[in-house]
């Protein structure tokens, strides 16, 4: 089968690409994708995160390589198997970044990725109820859904304990003000998640030039004598298929499945390639390199007054909120749990801010036994929690083997640099001082983790390092860059030295965004799309 574009992944960005290059009708496109379809109720519900968590139906369910730097531990790192990617389950949280994250990329060698060249791809995905304003756009396919008047009271104590500290409050983390205080945004629609699957793909379905494979694994790209991507090799219900590309081929298998994609068709470090005995189409070591992540802990609090813990306890209070949601739309159920929170600086030497903060109305341990629950703990309890914004540690995706149905090894090596030890520290701190303001003081009984026995920053270190976890905001291993020895695809996401092969998705970012990388992942889709059509024509 033939087709002009092929596009390896439904996630996010994929698509909304196989969106955008379907529109006119003049290109046929394929869009493959390792997992089924999102039909399930729970892909609608927002609350039904949870229940894909730990559902190796619709998440591949990663680990890391043991972090040497994290008491040993194999980080959890769940990933999208399924029509939308991670994008359909994820919790939703949409936070474009700072400005300075997007600048630093132009700097990086990518004129037109500065910040004011991509507000407006922000702008056109988006669906704001602010309407078309210089920071936000009314008739873009995803919907944004601020929280703001439908969080739990418990979130405007937080928000008033930052004021008595001194803290700038934020409307709006997506508008001129990033720094301080306020109640995040949601891609949710009248209560339901608004994915890119739901919002861009499934109105397209019916088009006849747009083809989408499912439960389809990638094997390889193909290329010719010329180094030309001519198409892609699969494994579909234990069948090997090849699909021929006339014009591209464009990955979107997202910051863990990209490179190793790379790597299994003979486009990485030479070395890597020789070690697994696969023939060498092209020399790039930055494949796989540069990968990036948020690490985050949360403290746990037992209040004085009522929590969602209360409320999801009882199956009289969660028969309750399911009638809420079903009748209206609304209620904890159509949220996020991470409701409350912002972007603080550490210290006063920072001169942007370098910590990101969630306040959540629910306290819950999460399941070491691989089962999706979202199990409040036994008392009145919120949580607090917080990651540095932009970590300089960087780590390595690398295939394990040339059986593509084996997973890559993803070694973040996390805290390997001082900058990022010292943000823990930093953060720790935060949030132990925000905990001291009169509101929380006066709704909170105790810290219950790490607990007054954690008090020096070696301890705080130590708590850090035993119980963090990833945000699952991998990105980087295959940076957008000038150099074909640091990076991997130029400015316009075409692969270094290679015809026909482009990447869309966040393993593009030559840095990671301030904040949850989603809405930065559809930008760079946004973005690619128009890149794409533009030499097309």
């Amino acid at each position: 089968m033939t087709y002009d574009y092929i596009i390896a992944g439904a996630g996010a960005a994929g698509c909304i690409l196989a969106n955008r290059l379907s529109a006119s009708g003049e290109h046929a496109v394929l869009l493959l994708e390792a997992g089924g379809k999102d039909s399930s109720w729970w892909f609608k519900i927002p609350v039904g995160f949870a229940k894909m968590y730990y559902n190796p139906t619709f998440n591949w369910m990663y680990y890391s390589q043991p972090q040497k730097q994290l008491a040993g531990r194999e980080i959890y790192a769940p990933r999208g198997k399924v029509q939308g990617g991670s994008g359909s389950i994820n919790a939703m949280i949409y936070v474009r970044g700072q400005a300075h994250d997007f600048n630093d990329w132009a700097a990086n060698g990518n004129d037109g990725w500065g910040f004011q060249d991509v507000l407006p791809y922000f702008r056109k995905l988006e669906n704001h109820p602010l309407g078309d304003t210089e920071y936000h756009g009314s008739s873009g396919p995803i919907s944004i859904t601020p929280m703001k008047g439908q969080t739990h009271p418990i979130c405007d104590v937080f928000l008033k304990g930052c004021e008595q500290l001194g803290y700038a409050q934020s409307d709006d983390f997506n508008g001129p003000n990033f720094e301080g205080a306020g109640l995040y945004d949601v891609n949710t629609r009248n209560g339901e998640r608004c994915s890119s699957s739901f919002a861009h793909l499934h109105p397209a379905l019916g088009r006849k030039n747009l083809t989408v494979e499912l439960h389809a694994l990638v094997d390889r790209v193909l290329f010719d004598e010329q180094q030309r991507a001519t198409g892609i090799a699969v494994t579909q219900h234990g069948v090997t298929r090849t699909f021929t590309a006339r014009k591209e081929v464009i990955l979107c298998a997202g910051a863990v499945d990209t490179p190793k994609i790379l790597q299994l068709s003979g486009v990485a470090d030479q070395q890597l390639l020789a070690e697994h005995n696969i023939p060498l189409v092209k020399h790039l070591p930055a494949v796989g390199e540069n990968l990036q992540d948020h690490l985050c802990a949360s403290y746990y609090y037992k209040a004085n007054i009522p929590t969602l813990n209360d409320e999801l306890s009882s199956l009289f209070g969660q028969l309750k909120l399911g009638l809420k949601y079903l009748l209206t739309r609304k209620g904890a159920l159509a949220m996020s749990v991470n409701q409350a929170g912002g972007f603080f600086r550490g210290n006063d030497e920072q001169k942007d801010p370098n910590l990101q903060l969630y306040f959540n109305p629910l306290s819950y341990q999460i399941p070491k036994n691989n089962k999706a629950s979202l199990k409040p703990e036994p008392y009145s309890g919120f949580l607090l929690c917080f990651n540095p914004c932009r970590p300089t540690s960087r780590g390595t995706i690398r295939i394990a083997s040339k059986n593509p149905r084996d997973a890559a090894l993803i070694d973040p090596n996390y805290l390997s640099t001082q900058k990022d030890i010292d943000e823990v520290i930093q953060g720790s701190r935060l949030m132990r001082k925000i905990m001291q303001a009169p509101a929380l003081k006066g709704i909170t009984v105790a810290e219950v983790l790490p607990g007054a026995a954690v008090q020096s920053d070696e301890q705080m270190l130590q708590y850090f390092r035993e119980n963090s976890g990833s945000i699952y905001h991998l990105c980087g291993s295959c940076a957008m860059g000038s150099d074909p020895q640091l990076s991997v695809v130029d400015k316009r996401l075409k692969v270094h030295g290679l015809l026909g092969l482009r990447i869309v998705d966040a393993s593009i970012f030559p840095n990671v965004t301030s904040g949850n990388t989603h809405a930065a992942v559809l930008m760079v889709a946004e973005k690619g799309a128009d890149l794409i059509l533009q030499d097309a024509h």
